[in-house]
C-alpha cells in the first residue's frame, strides 16, 4: 500500500497536460486538502518531462489505460476523442472519472451505465456555467424550457467540424454572424472543443435534445459569451457570463478553476453549493 494511500489521501491522476491540465498538476502539487498528483499521461513524455520534474513531487508517468491502477480519481484534460480510453478503464475498476470534454459523452454514454455496474462515478464539472446549482435544483420540479446562446471570438472557433464542413469562411467577418441554431446535442457534434458549456447545461436540466443552442461568431467580443435562459416551475433565471479564452483560444480560463473547484470538494471540511 502506498503512502498516500495509508495516509488516506485520494489519488488523483490527469490524462493530458495542455493548458488545463497543467494548472490542475500545479493546484495538486501545492496542496489540496485530502488529495496527492499521484501519475499523469501524456502523448510525448519528453516534451512535459521538465514541466514534471519541477513539481515538488514528481508524479509517475503512465498509459492511459493504466491511470486507474494508480489513482481514485482520474481528471480528463484530452481532447474528446480520447475520451472513450481515459474513462473506460477508470470506471471499470471503480474510479471516479472527471470529464471535460463532456461533449464527447453524449457519443459514449454507456460509460455512464459502465460506471454503475462497477461502482464508479462520472463527475462533470460546472466549468463556465454559472449557475449550474440552480439549474440541477430546478430540474427536480419540471423544467419547461432552455435555451443558451454564445458568442465566440473568431480564434476560438476556427477549425470547428461544422465550420469546415459547411465551407464557412469567418476569417474576414466585420460583424457577429449566426452559425449554428439547434440542440445541444447537434451543437456538441459540430463544435466539440467548444460547447462542452452546453452539454453540461443540458445534462444538469432537460437534456441534450431539449436545450436549445444558438452559436455565433462575433469579431467584436474578446472573451466566451454566454447566455443563458431557464423557464420552470420553481423559478425562472437568466445566467450571462463572459469567460477569459486560456493559453488554448477554445477553452475558457475558468475550465481549469472548476476542476480544481470539484478536487477541492471532495474532501473539504466546509463544502458550499450542491
Amino acid at each position: 500500500m502506498t503512502e498516500q494511500k495509508a495516509s488516506g489521501a485520494l489519488r488523483v491522476a490527469i490524462a493530458g497536460m495542455g493548458s488545463i491540465g497543467t494548472k490542475i498538476a500545479t493546484a495538486l502539487d501545492q496542496g489540496i486538502e485530502g488529495l496527492v498528483l499521484s501519475a499523469v499521461a501524456v502523448r510525448d513524455p519528453a516534451k512535459h518531462q521538465a514541466f514534471i520534474n519541477g513539481l515538488r513531487r514528481a508524479p509517475q508517468i503512465l498509459p492511459l489505460d493504466q491511470l486507474g491502477d494508480a489513482a481514485d480519481i482520474v481528471v480528463e484534460c484530452a481532447p474528446s476523442s480520447q475520451l472513450r480510453a481515459i474513462v473506460e478503464p477508470a470506471v471499470k475498476r471503480g474510479r471516479a472519472a472527471v470529464v471535460v470534454s463532456v461533449g464527447g459523452l453524449l457519443d459514449n454514454f454507456d460509460l455512464v451505465d459502465l460506471a454503475r455496474a462497477n461502482g464508479g462515478r462520472i463527475l462533470v464539472p460546472t466549468g463556465a456555467l454559472i449557475g449550474l446549482d440552480a439549474v440541477n435544483a430546478a430540474a427536480i420540479g419540471t423544467i419547461h424550457s432552455v435555451r443558451m446562446v454564445t458568442r465566440k471570438p473568431i480564434d476560438g472557433l476556427k477549425g470547428a467540424p461544422f465550420i469546415v464542413q459547411n465551407n464557412i469562411d469567418i476569417g474576414n467577418l466585420r460583424e457577429p454572424l449566426k452559425l449554428f441554431e439547434g440542440t445541444a446535442r447537434e451543437a456538441a457534434k459540430g463544435f466539440p472543443a467548444n460547447l462542452n458549456v452546453a452539454v453540461a447545461l443540458s445534462l444538469a436540466g432537460v437534456g441534450p435534445d431539449r436545450t436549445m443552442v444558438q452559436i455565433w461568431a462575433d469579431p467584436t467580443v474578446t472573451r466566451n459569451v454566454h447566455r443563458i435562459e431557464v423557464e420552470a416551475d420553481s423559478a425562472r433565471f437568466s445566467m450571462s457570463i463572459e469567460n477569459v479564452p486560456s493559453e488554448n483560444p477554445k477553452t475558457g480560463l475558468i475550465t481549469a478553476l472548476s476542476v480544481i473547484a470539484l478536487l477541492r470538494k471532495q474532501r473539504a471540511t466546509l463544502c458550499v453549493g450542491t
